[in-house]
């Protein structure tokens, strides 16, 4: 199932049952699970693990070689779980050391043109819309959407069930559950349809809310005040309350308000 124009080096390691398209190129020391799908004009480079049932569209350029000036030509290495989806364009980097490898979980989705770059460690079903930016060393939660425009600063960690609205600058860390737009952003409401869809009950869904509103409403206190008079309080042991606290404290650069 590999085309006959498609160049593949002879260390790289390919399962049974892969399809290569037209024109693809797959680097030495790659490696492609079962059931992984690359259509033509696909390159993939470096110590790039790839796990089963990804799909890559023409022009993705996966594993490339990190764009921080720091490295210094070392094998790094990309690691890449299962179903995942990379539309026409996306470019994927490779870490800049040996000890920590750019990793992507599974049934993440990148629309076109998105890019993440080196080091960033993608959890699972998140989003990626077209022309979305990851700096290097971003963190993303498990169903966090980036949406189309947005760029995201290196070192940012975005909490999971998040949403970042279209043409975002973000420079401080999204918090969990929680919509995020603007430029500059802000926290603008909870996710609540988003969690509805992800089965969260509706009690979970009130403290959040109500979770929201005392953190993010409140413009007369600060961040500090109000996550200490919430952590005091009875709601502080709903578990996704409980979470937003620990995420807002553990914040080194910061979160969005």
């Amino acid at each position: 199932m590999i085309h006959p124009t498609a160049i593949i080096d002879p260390s790289a390691e390919i399962a049974e049952g892969v399809e290569v398209g037209a024109y693809s190129i797959v680097g030495a020391n790659v490696k492609i699970g079962k059931g992984s799908v690359l259509k033509s004009h696909v390159v993939i480079d470096g110590y790039t693990r790839i796990g089963e049932n990804n799909t890559f569209f023409p022009f993705s350029a996966i594993g490339q070689v990190t764009q921080d000036l720091k490295y210094t030509g070392e094998p790094t290495a990309l690691e890449i779980g299962d179903h995942n989806t990379f539309r026409e364009n996306t470019t994927i980097h490779r870490g800049t050391s040996e000890k920590i490898p750019t990793r992507i979980g599974n049934h993440n989705l990148f629309l076109c043109y998105s890019h993440v770059a080196h080091d960033c460690q993608i959890s699972n079903h998140c989003i990626l819309s077209n022309n979305g930016t990851l700096g290097g060393h971003c963190i993303v939660g498990d169903y966090a959407i980036v949406s189309g425009l947005s760029a995201v600063h290196q070192f940012t960690n975005i909490g999971e069930h998040s949403l970042i609205g279209g043409c975002s600058k973000i420079v401080q860390d999204v918090p969990p559950f929680m919509i995020i737009d603007g430029f500059p952003a802000a926290v603008r409401s909870p996710n609540l349809v988003g969690l509805q869809r992800r089965g969260f009950s509706d009690e979970a869904r009130r403290a959040i809310k109500n979770a929201y509103k005392k953190i993010f409403l409140n413009k007369k206190d600060s961040l500090t005040a109000m996550i200490d008079e919430l952590a005091s309080t009875d709601s502080a042991e709903e578990p996704h309350v409980k979470r937003l606290i620990e995420f807002i404290r553990a914040s080194d650069r910061g979160v969005i308000r």
